[in-house]
């Protein structure tokens, strides 16, 4: 309309003065039609952003009343069918810890047939503008577990981030990750050697992180607590059962890969920690270990998406290793007629370490196959005096898992994972899973 009026105006265009007078009406015709049709757009926009009155009052900071308490509240669903052999007392040869207990071996033994799997409640708000807090109820077997129960501060600044009460640990790559996020039914043959029947290690304790201000993403951090889950136990002292650090780098390759690796070390005691062990006559034995784990864990993680789009196709490519070391007196003792029915008091060292690697590949928005294998090295154990007394197997424990899985939604997986289970001697163990993990409710992104 503008260039009509301008070659209206122009010497080289002529019309008459009755042609301009409707040239210039229909131009304010259509000046108020469009001011018009603005005012009524922004009228509708107010009335429908407008709190109602109830809600308005209700939202008004109130002086000395309470606060709304409006947290965010989500459940994890989560149940199999496993077929597996009849195994008693399932164990990872050659690894003495929480999966060898009698109170400790159902995550790494499981239930065959139907089960109830793990069900997560968690309940998690804003406090303030100074902290966040957040509880998860770990519930299976008709017993509630509190899992993580934490605040973390919101405004200290400077990239630093504060957290206490019961968490778990930053360190390695699959630790922090409740198991519905991961990738495959069950933990790596690593982390429940490591940590037994959770596949994880918490603490109760303080957190301190800080990320640097770099281009490249860097994070360290370090971890003090109470250290009364495996590998630690709970001394009842005044002082620091556990302690941890960790450093993780990682960043952007072009626009389709990412990656991230970190390094972690953890230093556990443990004072009378109960296990079971199999003397040189094949007798159950029992053995009480004081003094002190440490572990080092290096972990390795490479993403790749087409134009970093992630929802149609995508390759995950992750492993860890691991390295431990423990050393104290262990005590053993048996019932007559067994190697340690006179309790004999030795000095104790081992040094073991393992690793797993794993491939995901998304080919389908919903569709995801996986490959892991699992590799452990029961390495040196020397248990001083009682060598002549408790037998050492000599066995390398190892697995190879597939799984595929279906996710309709967010909120919604079906798998279906096979595993040749070689972690005991003489055993090998073609297990079946079919697993369902369904969330309601507020869940927020996974973590990288």
């Amino acid at each position: 309309m503008a260039l009509a009026l301008a070659l209206a105006a122009s010497p080289a265009f002529s019309a008459s003065d009755a042609e301009l007078d409707e040239l210039r009406a229909q131009v304010r015709a259509l000046r108020d039609s469009y001011e018009a049709r603005l005012a009524e757009l922004e009228s509708r926009l107010a009335r429908q952003t407008a709190p109602a009155p109830a809600a308005a009052a209700a939202a008004a900071p109130v002086a000395d009343g309470p606060r709304g308490f409006n947290p965010e509240v989500s459940l994890t669903l989560q149940g199999q069918y496993r077929r597996m052999k009849d195994i008693d007392e399932r164990h990872i040869s050659g690894f003495v810890g929480p999966a060898e207990h009698d109170d400790h071996d159902h995550d790494h033994g499981g239930e065959r047939g139907f089960s109830l799997d793990h069900t997560e409640l968690v309940l998690a708000a804003n406090i303030d503008s100074h902290y966040r807090g957040l509880v998860n109820f770990g519930i299976a077997d008709g017993e509630v577990e509190v899992e993580e129960a934490w605040f973390q501060t919101t405004g200290l600044g400077h990239g630093l981030t504060l957290r206490g009460g019961r968490f778990l640990s930053s360190i390695g790559y699959l630790n922090a990750q409740h198991a519905h996020a991961w990738d495959f039914a069950d933990a790596p043959l690593m982390y429940t050697a490591l940590f037994g029947e959770h596949g994880n290690y918490g603490n109760d304790g303080l957190q301190l992180k800080w990320v640097l201000p770099t281009d490249l993403f860097a994070e360290v951090g370090v971890e003090i607590g109470r250290g009364a889950k495996f590998p630690g136990t709970d001394r009842d002292v005044n002082g620091i059962g556990s302690s941890a650090i960790f450093a993780h780098l990682g960043g952007d390759v072009g626009t389709s890969h990412s990656w991230r690796a970190g390094l972690s070390y953890l230093n556990a005691r443990a004072a009378d920690r109960h296990a079971h062990f199999e003397d040189v006559g094949d007798e159950e034995v029992t053995g009480e270990f004081t003094g002190r784990s440490r572990l080092w864990i290096a972990d390795a993680v490479w993403k790749w998406a087409p134009d970093g789009n992630s929802g149609v196709r995508a390759l995950t490519l992750q492993a860890e290793f691991f390295q431990r070391r423990e050393d104290g007196d262990l005590s053993c003792e048996g019932e007559a007629g067994s190697a340690c029915a006179v309790a004999v008091d030795s000095d104790y060292r081992t040094r073991q370490r393992g690793w797993y690697a794993q491939a995901v590949y998304k080919f389908h928005p919903q569709w995801r196959v996986g490959l892991r294998h699992d590799r452990l090295d029961p390495g040196t154990r020397d248990y001083g005096d009682n060598n002549a007394n408790i037998a050492r197997e000599d066995h390398t424990p190892k697995r190879n898992s597939v799984m595929v899985d279906w996710s309709p939604s967010e909120f919604s997986r079906l798998r279906l994972q096979l595993a040749r289970d070689q972690s005991m001697a003489g055993e090998t163990d073609n297990q079946l899973w079919l697993q369902y993990v369904m969330s309601l409710g507020a869940h927020g992104a996974h973590s990288f």
